[in-house]
């Protein structure tokens, strides 16, 4: 028997069927023949396989890894909300998870009964909900609308309710995946207080995010998933850092690739050679095109494969052949710290021309300190001011 708090999931497999939606007579007919053939595996997906997970009582675990990697999937088989097709999992403790906008919340009840029936269900008698309710609402800052159906709430206030709810109930296990980032900055933040404290109580947490920044200051330890397999696991740096090199690599991989367009050429750097905080970036890149067109110019920079910490975009004319386009971005609001740029162009119907990926890494020269205190989220959306120009070849 595990201890009050402690996770340990071994050897944990998960598949799912392939195309769900295909229910036709001749799908089925298909699916019965694979089994008497022995075939019974084909038309199945693995989205977890062999995946082993030993979290102490207290301890904070970062999962990441791209979209669909497995991320939320092995999240939800931790809360039982899925059960793994193979492999051992126990659990100790209660269990407070915060997995998708709106889970768990009943969207015809009303915000405070809504926190009277997580807490009902996570074991709370009506006393110790009512001791805890004034500051659950107060925190989810939904005075005005606590009485009003959550139906009618936008996602960030059901984020806020939910976060609220599984951070005020007293569980000995917290489950966080990536909808923090639906809440606006200063919520974040107060949500990785309240993670933080909760932390310092002894309570286990496992945090999925795609801000690796976050992660870095609020855990621990880490793994990385790559197509439902455990890439690294150990300490969270040695994690991150391994992270981190696969999206360089990929990066890489993409200069001279695309869609109906290609990247044929890229280039971030300052007058001094080197960006740094609070100054001028030059980002110029050549595009290829097959034949004239008009586009959307997407630029952005991220810490990893998040959220970006800022987004440009202009409407952009594409002559057939290539075409140079520079931006000046006036004053850099980034960190030190390693940073990758992002490209997408699409047409006016919104429809691919060039898929958003990451073309490149560059380096931020700035302040001594690296890595903000433990718990603080040290990058949120921001304004950027630039210029910009085209030019073709």
């Amino acid at each position: 028997m595990l201890p009050r708090g402690s996770i340990g999931a071994a050897h944990i497999w998960k598949r799912f069927r392939a195309d769900p939606t295909r229910n036709y007579l001749r799908d089925q007919l298909a699916r019965w023949r694979d089994l008497v053939r022995g075939n019974g595996h084909r038309g199945w997906r693995w989205a977890l396989r062999d995946v082993s997970l030993t979290v102490e009582p207290g301890g904070a675990v970062g999962i990441v890894g791209t979209n669909g990697s497995g991320k939320s999937t092995f999240l939800k088989i931790l809360n039982r909300v899925m059960y793994p097709y193979a492999g051992r999992l126990e659990v100790s403790g209660r269990v407070a998870a915060l997995i998708e906008i709106g889970a768990g919340l009943h969207p015809e009840l009303t915000g405070g009964e809504n926190i009277y029936l997580t807490g009902s269900l996570l074991g709370l008698r009506r006393q110790e909900i009512a001791a805890r309710f004034d500051e659950i609402v107060a925190f989810a800052e939904l005075d005005p609308a606590i009485e009003r159906q959550v139906k009618f709430y936008s996602s960030g206030m059901k984020m806020r309710l939910g976060f609220a709810v599984a951070a005020s109930l007293q569980p000995d296990i917290l489950l966080v995946d990536e909808v923090l980032a639906v809440g606006d900055a200063a919520f974040q933040q107060k949500s990785f207080n309240r993670m933080r404290a909760m932390l310092s109580e002894g309570v286990t947490l496992v945090f999925v995010s795609h801000d690796l920044a976050s992660v870095e200051a609020t855990c621990t330890h880490g793994i990385w998933l790559e197509n439902g397999v455990v890439a690294a696991g150990g300490a969270v740096d040695e994690v991150l850092a391994a992270y981190r090199r696969s999206i360089e690599e990929t990066a890489h991989a993409y200069v001279g690739t695309g869609g109906v367009l290609r990247v044929a050429r890229v280039a971030v750097g300052s007058d001094h050679g080197t960006a740094a905080s609070h100054e001028e970036l030059r980002v110029a890149t050549v595009i290829e095109s097959p034949h004239a067109l008009t586009s959307v110019f997407y630029l952005g920079v991220s810490e990893g494969p998040a959220t970006p910490i800022f987004v440009l975009q202009r409407d952009l004319h594409l002559t057939a052949g290539a075409t140079e386009v520079r931006c000046l971005i006036r004053r850099l609001p980034l960190p030190r710290g390693r940073f990758y740029l992002w490209l997408g162009i699409f047409d006016k119907a919104g429809h691919d021309l060039l898929p958003w990926h990451p073309v490149t890494h560059f380096d931020v020269a700035g302040p001594d300190l690296d890595r903000p205190p433990r718990g603080v989220v040290r990058l949120a959306p921001v304004h950027v001011e630039a210029a910009w120009e085209v030019d073709a070849e």
